[in-house]
């Protein structure tokens, strides 16, 4: 993880330093853009400092090994959970520890959901216990289960148009894999299309182009004026021998059992720390990955590696004893699996200061080896963060990549303050 962390490291202290807010922004700049690549050019120092710091320096491997303390310590951390609760308070006092500046906790009131037991077992034409895992946010099934038909289809318009067909049956889909954003919409929406068309449950084809007869969980989504049906993920070995047998007329029959459960909202807190600006206190370059994970897995990849890294940033930087002119500000979302909760609840707390924010990044696509940064924002903005990643070419990272978004930071894109998706590999 070591490239990784110094390609966020570097250009957020890069970021930090300019001179100008309408460096980022599209306000007047009285400097001319030969000034600020001259400038951007005289931090080479500072970057060949953190290259050495990170990569081959005492730093190196220190956020892998934070990432596996907490994760083996804790374990899943589900919105909701005392898990979750546990890693907060353990972060909280890391970064104080860590001597990082005004670190403190935002209360958040977040989802609490638990998956309880569940199982799927088809029933006819032959017996086959499958691998399921229930959607977030899920209600559960009867304690005796639901036994029924059923239904198979390869995308919504097929759904619709055998609509007839669907009363009481529990709907398989068998989308095929076209990109992610595309193709979640079935684990999104999944229930609800159903639902609509008189399904009693319905179970989706994993969102993953691999699969290791391994399902895959992830947030659901409920309408108000639409019934609430059961609905989980299945592998895509089952999704697609459902599908033959249904092709040939078979018959085919499922017993669901689900027992999860919705409780009230809880509360739950983001995490902050920074390193304050020397010269533009007020001004904000934000640092962020989300703390959460689904109750499966220990969340090192998604995301403890883009929180943790995103810590790494501003302890390198205090390591080095470096104080930007803006404040760096780390945050840790929580519930961000459950729909971005405490991003919004973040942007709707602090969005009055929005003219004092000049960046934010947010790391959420995977920890691996980066070959850029993903940025949305304008075309001046983008010339200058180009500049800034030729600093990077000691590690060969050097792509300014387009279309940058994430979870927890859309509501700033949408506002229009510049943005990056950190790293990309």
């Amino acid at each position: 993880m070591k490239f990784l962390i110094f390609t966020f490291v570097g250009v957020v202290h890069l970021l930090s330093l300019g001179s100008e807010q309408a460096t980022y922004k599209n306000a007047t700049c009285q400097r001319t853009f030969q000034k600020i690549q001259k400038e951007i050019a005289s931090y080479g120092d500072i970057a060949k400092a953190i290259i050495e710091l990170a990569v081959y320096g005492k730093a190196q491997n220190r956020s892998y090994d934070r990432l596996a303390l907490l994760v083996d310590t804790v374990g899943p951390r589900l919105s909701g959970s005392k898990n979750l609760e546990m890693a907060i308070q353990i972060m909280y006092q890391s970064l104080k520890d860590n001597d990082l500046e005004n670190v403190h906790l935002e209360l958040v009131k977040i989802p609490h959901w638990e998956r309880g037991e569940e199982s799927a077992v088809m029933l006819k034409p032959r017996f086959h216990e499958m691998a399921i895992l229930g959607l977030g946010s899920s209600i559960g099934t009867p304690s005796e289960g639901i036994t029924a038909e059923v239904l198979v289809v390869n995308s919504f318009d097929e759904l619709r148009r055998r609509a007839p067909e669907a009363k009481g049956k529990i709907v398989v889909y068998n989308q095929p894999y076209l990109n992610y954003s595309r193709t979640v919409q079935y684990r999104f929406w999944g229930a609800v299309e159903a639902a609509k068309v008189g399904a009693v449950a319905s179970l989706i084809r994993s969102v993953t182009p691999f699969s290791i007869y391994s399902p895959h969980t992830g947030i659901q989504k409920y309408q108000d004026d639409v019934p609430k049906i059961p609905t989980a993920c299945i592998t895509v070995e089952d999704a697609e021998m459902m599908s033959r047998m249904a092709s040939r007329g078979v018959k085919i029959v499922i017993r669901l059992k689900m027992g999860a459960r919705n409780y009230p909202d809880t509360d739950s807190f983001n995490i902050v720390a920074e390193i304050t600006g020397r010269k533009y206190p007020e001004q904000v370059v934000l640092v962020s990955g989300h703390l959460d994970s689904w109750d499966v897995g220990q969340g090192a990849i998604d995301d403890g590696g883009g929180a943790f890294i995103s810590w790494e940033a501003l302890s390198l930087i205090r390591d080095l004893g470096l104080r930007p002119k803006r404040t760096l500000r780390l945050v840790l979302w929580t519930a961000e699996e459950q729909g971005g909760i405490g991003a919004f609840q973040y942007y709707e707390l602090h969005k009055v200061n929005i003219s004092n924010y000049s960046l934010v990044m947010e790391s959420d696509a995977g920890t691996f080896l980066p070959t850029g940064l993903q940025f949305t924002g304008s075309d001046k903005a983008r010339a200058i963060m180009k500049e800034i990643m030729n600093l990077l070419q000691p590690l060969n990272i050097t792509q300014v990549l387009n279309h940058g978004e994430g979870e927890d930071i859309n509501l700033w894109i949408q506002a229009g303050v510049p943005e990056f998706l950190s790293p990309w590999g």
